[in-house]
């Protein structure tokens, strides 16, 4: 990011000797930015970019567009796919895994699944390897990112292999480096370097293991593997999710031995446990990280931090004493891209659900049935089936067909009109909140007669119970759910708690609040998830009555 100047044969004048001031205490292409003053607004970005839970994000470039990928865990479809032209304005362009493997994911199974994937390009396709702790490792290929992608290949199967990243090396072998999860391996904060063939879709050789950062780096992982100036990096977030930092080794040698530095930790900045993500260029060859913050409900939230290199380490982020270890920034300078590139992206909330397919920003809580929705039946609307919840559960938190989205800002209202009409005895539909806790605002039909409830779990991940409230009546067979949810006040951000309320209005103008504030909490290993549920008791075999959802919309409040 060093300026150059060209100065004409007529001399330096006064100007241009202010020119040559301001140019030398900027700084070079070797030194870390040093953040005194907001530049002007329209030249700068805000952190964070993304304020939704796209954790473990993972980005590239190619040409003059950037991709980025994030765990989904046991959300279908699952490894979602972005895209920007600038870094900072994102929307979804695909699901790289429409199924999970395994037919186990056919009911909920929080916390398991798909965790923090890489994606890379590479002779011409786009490649994603990703772990789930039970099965190994996985790898699927697309030519295209927006799909198809191929089914996802199991490259290594072994318990507890986590967050894989790939390294093509420049005489022609495959490296893959990868974490593990303590709960299922037994042990953790190392981190491993395994051989693949030259498909990459095999091991060829074994492991090596090449840090172990249980002394200075604790709980290593999410490594992502780089090669610059002939050193190989590991780029590898410890410590933990909440108040963690950004650890990168380099070696000469792929195997190692690999020193270590912290480059990225919160520092006086408000952002705790800043790591765990991507160092992309632009380019013109200016250098950024992607990171997460963990937001406690809202899930972790994405970051973007400028970065530059000393004596090849990398910096990230304000490093005012310049010892190499930086903070995060709050703004700064939008990077720079070619100009006439178009910036007109915006990420997918509300649906009208008018197109064929559903937006891409909903995921189902299992792997998806044909019979549980339909945009075809009544065109222009999305028809959802009452679906039995499963013998035994006592919450919607085992309903497969919860049809949800992330969180998409700090506060922000949801309303959605349903048409109850199709619902039949004892079935009930509307608006949840799903998390660890969940709470929803749904119309219940009983005998002739449809009312509108609200119903709160605690503990649901622990075999809590969902508690009914009072039935309130309503006539006719149209309705106006609602949700607001309000901005967390707790000082730690890892334990933000937003409180939610319901609302209800049969004419769309008049809303009535219904039951008590809801304190929002995160779900497992995520945030929480607001979106539509249809259920029949556990008794109905089949799907039997539906409703119609005309429209589901999000606006963002302050």
């Amino acid at each position: 990011m060093k300026p150059s100047w060209t100065i004409g044969n007529e001399g330096l004048g006064r100007w241009a000797i202010v020119v040559i001031l301001l140019c030398f205490f900027a700084g070079s292409a070797n030194t870390a930015p040093t953040i005194k003053a907001d530049p002007p607004a329209q030249t700068t970005y805000r952190n964070p970019v993304l304020f939704a839970d796209y954790s473990d994000p993972d980005a590239i470039r190619v040409g003059d567009d950037f991709y980025l990928v994030a765990s989904s865990f046991s959300s279908v479809p699952g490894l979602p796919i972005l895209h920007s032209k600038d870094l900072i304005n994102w929307s979804i362009i695909g699901h790289a895994a429409p199924r999970l493997p395994s037919p186990t994911f056919d009911t909920p199974q929080h916390g398991k699944g798909i965790w923090a994937p890489s994606l890379r390009h590479h002779a011409g396709l786009f490649w994603i390897y990703v772990g789930d702790p039970d099965q190994g490792i996985y790898v699927t290929t697309a030519r295209d990112p927006r799909g198809p992608w191929s089914p996802l290949a199991l490259v290594k199967p072994v318990l507890g292999a986590i967050d894989p990243c790939p390294l093509w090396d420049e005489d022609g072998k495959i490296y893959l480096v990868h974490a593990w999860a303590k709960s299922r391996a037994g042990f953790n904060s190392v981190l491993t370097v395994t051989p693949l063939s030259a498909d990459g879709l095999h091991t060829d050789g074994k492991d090596v293991q090449v840090f172990d950062g249980h002394a200075a780096h604790p709980t290593i992982e999410g490594p992502k593997f780089y090669k610059r100036n002939g050193w190989y990096y590991i780029f590898a977030p410890a410590g933990g999710v909440a108040t963690g930092w950004q650890t990168v080794l380099r070696s000469k040698n792929v195997l190692g031995p690999y020193e270590d530095r912290i480059v990225l930790r919160q520092g006086r900045s408000a952002v705790n446990g800043p790591h765990q993500g991507a160092w992309v260029d632009t380019p013109n060859g200016d250098s950024w990280f992607f990171h997460f913050q963990d937001r406690g409900a809202y899930g972790r939230i994405v970051h973007l931090q400028p970065m530059t290199w000393k004596s090849d380490w990398p910096v990230m982020g304000d490093d005012p004493d310049g010892d190499g270890t930086g903070e995060p920034v709050e703004t700064f300078r939008k990077p720079t891209i070619r100009s006439g590139a178009a910036l007109t992206s915006a990420m997918q909330t509300s649906d009208d659900f008018a197109a064929k397919a559903l937006g891409l920003q909903w995921q189902w809580n299992a792997n998806p049935r044909s019979e549980w929705m339909s945009l075809s039946a009544r065109p222009g609307w999305l028809r959802l089936s009452a679906v039995a919840r499963p013998q035994g559960s006592a919450s919607v938190f085992g309903l497969g067909n919860l049809l949800l989205q992330k969180f998409p800002a700090e506060s922000f209202t949801v309303t959605a009109r349903l048409d109850l009409a199709g619902l039949a005895l004892g079935e009930r539909a509307g608006l949840v909140i799903a998390g660890r806790d969940t709470a929803s605002i749904s119309v219940v039909r009983e005998a002739v007669q449809l009312g509108v409830r609200v119903a709160v779990g605690r503990k649901v991940d622990k075999d809590g119970v969902d508690v009914d409230g009072p039935i309130t009546p309503i006539q006719g067979s149209t309705v106006w759910l609602r949700a607001r949810i309000e901005k967390a006040e707790q000082a730690n951000p890892a334990e933000a708690t937003p409180p939610a309320r319901f609302a209800f209005s049969t004419d769309g103008v008049r809303f009535q609040d219904l039951g008590d504030t809801f304190l929002v909490q995160p779900g497992v290993w995520v945030g929480a998830r607001i979106g539509l549920i249809a259920s029949a008791p556990a008794s109905s075999e089949t799907p039997r009555g539906h409703i119609d959802v005309d429209w589901f919309r999000i606006s963002e409040t302050h």
